[in-house]
């Protein structure tokens, strides 16, 4: 059974790839063992604002931002054509079979006349009335009158388990032509701005300020609202007139009664009656389902006398006998009593046929909702079902709303009561795996199965709550998925299709729940993924990330891999959304943090800290390290993933590192050249392993090659890289309060370079003036030459001098002249020290610091 006759291609497959095959007989003589053709999945593209959704039921849709070129343009209002068909689905299907005229409008004229005239004046009417008291009838009579009055017609929508959202999104579908597209918001409101209809929207269930935004979002529509007593008002400000609607007068009460009959009542049925509107207070519901009862009341007297009359079961009475039986058998068909014509479900059911009886349970255990005529035959097991639905609307025990029927007020309860109930599980069972054969068929279109929506989410919902007997009832040695499951992992991609998203999110929901009970991991990810991916569309970008990251850490321990990344597509695309990409992180970093200066570069600390439990031994002494004479680009954080400008971030750090490499190289080459000045006793001839080198214990130079003092012995280790004091004091050890201060000059320079040639008095000498910002106490002369021969070096001032810290300086002729080495101390005081990357000229052996730095 299909209820539709739509082919594949409203599912982008072609009628010609399962026409290859051709169709069995209706009757096969020998069963058909041939391998039938795997169904294809149902995939469907859709735009959602500027992103575009692929609905993929097997791995997870997958989103992505649309193309400029595939974005569709700004929808155009449907023709008024195309608006009477739209308005003719939005109505109930007529029940088959012959049908019964609608009872006419009785004692309603005056609300009916003033509804007219406040909609013609543009003004919204809120009309609120009990159940049962004739709403609906009233809100299509007035539709009606009403379809001249708006440039766009009439619109009907239900506001039955709708939202304010859905309402709008109902609203330009029904007015617009705009196939497979879900506009953002700003574009949604845009076009709703612009439609002047009137909109009858029945069965609301919300007011107040949810109200009051629809309201507004439609400035140029008259709305024709229908609500209960118990559904809060629209405020103050929003200037909406209300209309009560009550029960219906005694008289009237009679007048509807004997047009549902089709004869005059009697006096008995008429005080019955009388009894029947005080227990009511007038709702016409009551009397449509008491004129119910006496129709029955008339049908099984009759069928009394074709009995008597024609002998069925006895020989045919004599003929002065047949009054008198027939007068009998009128008396043992009483009038129903007056409680059973204030809950008259349980009477009415007992009367009808077993079709009739069997499409009641399964709206029982549907929490309400009746199937679709065309479902009955399947779900009850016979091809005459569809005409129970005619049945059940005659007796009044089911009632329009939207598209569809629910059972009226008051009728789920007396039918709960009257046993219907009892097997509610194995009922929606059998309703849910129908729903799941037919939502997954490929000539089922989206929207069709988003019409059942409330079925199939109700039946959804049954498993559940249930979820033990259901997976008992269903498990087979094939097939153990849990039936929940399966109709939620059916239904779901439809409704996305059907751009019925709010039903899309309970499906999820609801399957998640289903497979979080029965432990499958597998559709779990599913279902978080899918709902990361319906939070995106939306803009809940934090709900989002949160069931993406589920759905990926599900399927990493799955080792699904298409999955995974579908996922992962998905994230990358929230974080782009959000801000909060890594390839938007390093632009940030490369175009907005100032780089520091190299010059005065420090060493990092590792990444990951040190421990506090366990701090570092290290030398607090100075420590020389290599310095590059260029600026060096600031420190970007590292990434994993990838971002919306990734590449050009990329592409920055790459040219950033090369330039500042190749910056370094020249810079030392040029320095070690311009030091040198083709000197073979230059540093550049002289750099090892270590170029740092420390002063020797009576030695005036700082030449790498004389590494022993002037007693012959060996000074220390000339590559160490921590600067400790050589010079022990006058009471010869090192480390005591008495040896000499180090000076301000161990500060790094601005200038890497400063030094000069051999040969003090040379004209070609190349000087730098000392980085040390106080005033030399005195002027030393150049140093001779390696040639000449040396002699005592003597301080032109016999005189100490005296530190600004106050410590007076030792004999210069008992200490090393001078210090150009972040590793030589200084106890001659300002005039005998340099800073370490710019020493003064001591002779050819003095190496250019230009690049170490004291750190």
């Amino acid at each position: 059974m299909d209820p539709n006759t739509r082919g594949p291609e409203g599912y982008g497959h072609d009628a010609d790839e399962q026409s290859s095959r051709p169709r069995p007989p209706r009757d096969p003589l020998t069963p058909d063992f041939g391998q039938h053709a795997p169904t294809l999945a149902r995939t469907v593209q859709l735009v959602s604002g500027d992103l575009l959704l692929t609905v993929n039921p097997v791995d997870g849709s997958e989103i992505e931002p649309c193309p400029p070129a595939e974005r569709p343009a700004r929808p155009e209002k449907l023709s008024a054509a195309d608006r009477a068909e739209a308005d003719r689905a939005a109505r109930p299907p007529v029940p088959p079979g012959p049908t019964r005229p609608a009872p006419p409008l009785l004692a309603r004229q005056e609300e009916r006349e003033q509804l007219v005239r406040l909609l013609a004046r543009g003004r919204s009417v809120r009309l609120v009335g009990p159940r049962g008291a004739g709403r609906t009838s009233l809100l299509d009579l007035v539709a009606e009158d009403c379809e001249d009055l708006a440039p766009d017609g009439v619109i009907r929508l239900t506001g039955f388990r709708r939202t304010a959202d859905d309402l709008l999104h109902d609203l330009f579908r029904a007015v617009h032509d705009a196939p497979l597209h879900r506009p953002e918001q700003d574009e949604l409101r845009a076009c709703v701005r612009d439609i002047g209809a009137v909109v009858v929207l029945d069965d609301i269930e919300f007011g107040g300020t949810a109200l009051d935004e629809l309201l507004d979002a439609t400035p140029e529509c008259a709305f024709l609202i229908g609500a209960t007593p118990d559904v809060p008002a629209p405020s103050a400000e929003s200037d909406v007139e209300e209309v009560e609607l009550g029960g219906l007068e005694r008289a009237a009460g009679m007048e509807l009664l004997e047009h549902v009959v089709g004869r005059d009542l009697t006096e008995d049925e008429r005080n019955w009656a009388g009894d029947l509107w005080f227990e009511s207070e007038g709702l016409p519901l009551r009397f449509v389902q008491a004129g119910a009862l006496l129709r029955q009341r008339d049908r099984l007297r009759a069928e009394a006398e074709a009995v008597d009359e024609y002998g069925v079961f006895e020989d045919a009475p004599p003929a002065d006998a047949v009054e008198t039986e027939s007068v009998r058998d009128r008396e043992e068909v009483p009038l129903p009593s007056l409680g059973e014509a204030a809950a008259p479900a349980r009477l009415l059911a007992s009367r009808l046929s077993a079709s009739a009886r069997a499409a009641l349970r399964f709206a029982v255990a549907l929490g309400g909702e009746m199937p679709h005529q065309a479902h009955l035959p399947a779900l009850v097991g016979d091809t005459h079902a569809d005409a129970a639905l005619g049945e059940l609307a005659d007796c009044g025990l089911v009632s329009p709303i939207g598209s569809r029927y629910r059972l009226a007020a008051g009728v789920q309860i007396q039918l709960e009561s009257a046993g219907y109930a009892d097997d509610i599980e194995e009922t929606a069972l059998s309703a849910a795996q129908h729903y799941t054969w037919w939502a997954g068929h490929p000539s089922v279109t989206p929207e069709r199965v988003s019409a059942e929506a409330d079925a199939l989410l109700a039946a959804l919902g049954v498993l559940v709550a249930s979820p033990a007997p259901a997976a008992d009832a269903s498990a087979s040695e094939e097939d153990e998925t849990d039936p929940a499951v399966q109709l939620a992992r059916a239904a779901a991609p439809a409704f996305a299709a059907g751009l019925h998203w709010s039903a899309w999110e309970r499906a999820l929901r609801a399957g998640a729940e289903a497979a979080r009970a029965a432990g499958d991991v597998t559709e779990q990810a599913y279902f978080h993924h899918e709902l990361g991916v319906l939070a995106l569309c939306d803009g809940r970008l934090d709900r989002a990330r949160t069931e993406l990251e589920t759905a990926i850490g599900l399927r990493g321990a799955l080792a699904d891999k298409r999955g995974t990344v579908a996922g992962r597509r998905a994230l990358a695309l929230v974080d782009d959304r959000s801000g909060t990409a890594p390839g938007l992180v390093a632009f940030g970093a490369t175009a907005g943090e100032e780089v520091p200066d190299a010059r005065y570069e420090e060493s990092q600390s590792p990444p990951g800290g040190v421990p506090a439990p366990f701090p570092p031994v290290v030398d607090t002494s100075t420590l020389v390290t290599h310095r590059s004479a260029a600026p060096a680009a600031s420190p970007l954080p590292s990434h994993k993933g990838r971002g919306g400008v990734r590449s050009f971030a990329r592409r920055n750090l790459v040219a950033a590192g090369a330039g500042a490499l190749l910056v370094a190289v020249l810079g030392t080459v040029v320095t070690l050249g311009a030091t040198s000045d083709g000197d073979p006793e230059g540093p550049s001839t002289r750099v090892g392993v270590n170029p740092s080198a420390s002063q020797g214990a009576g030695d005036d130079s700082l030449g790498a090659d004389e590494v022993a003092g002037t007693d012959g012995k060996d000074s220390g280790d000339t590559g160490s890289a921590t600067s400790r004091p050589t010079d022990p004091g006058p009471d010869g050890t090192l480390g005591t309060s008495d040896d000499p201060t180090p000076t301000d000059s161990a500060k790094p320079s601005d200038d890497p370079s400063g030094t000069h040639k051999p040969g003090g008095g040379d004209s070609d000498e190349t000087t730098k003036p000392p980085s040390s910002t106080r005033p030399p106490s005195s002027t030393r002369p150049p140093r001779p030459t390696e040639t000449e021969t040396e002699e005592p070096t003597e301080d032109p001032t016999e005189e100490p001098t005296e530190d600004p810290t106050g410590t007076p300086t030792e004999d210069p002729t008992n200490t090393p002249t001078s210090s150009t080495s972040a590793s030589g101390p200084s106890s001659s005081g300002p005039a005998e020290t340099s800073s370490a990357s710019a020493p003064q000229s001591d002779g050819p052996g003095s190496p250019s610091d230009a690049s170490d730095t004291v750190i």
